[in-house]
């Protein structure tokens, strides 16, 4: 019969395209690591933010109203409240107005 080329380094030396893709298969092995490690990372550092951003100290809600949802724009701040009033304050923390969609 043939010769036996079972041995991986005999047969890498015959054909040397295979150290090429021996290496092709690390590298990208590699990266795919790297990748995973880094959306890993990004979950971990996004997901444990707070679900709210902290209201201000300057603004005061009126009585039994609890924040639903808050917006800071370039001039304003915008409270939503958990009855779904809107209240509109500006950057000093004066009530500016108040509405009930």
């Amino acid at each position: 019969m043939d010769k036996d080329d079972s041995d991986w380094k005999t047969a890498a030396k015959a054909v040397p395209e295979l150290r090429l893709l021996r290496w092709l298969v690390t590298g990208l092995a590699l990266v795919m690591g790297l990748g995973m490690v880094t959306i890993v990372a990004l979950l971990w550092i996004r997901l444990g933010q707070p679900l709210l951003p902290e209201l201000p100290d300057t603004i005061t809600l009126p009585d039994n109203a609890r924040p639903q949802a808050i917006t800071f724009a370039r001039d304003w701040v915008v409270v939503v409240t958990d009855a779904g009033e809107v209240l509109l304050y500006d950057r000093s923390g004066a009530l500016r107005d108040r509405l009930q969609p």
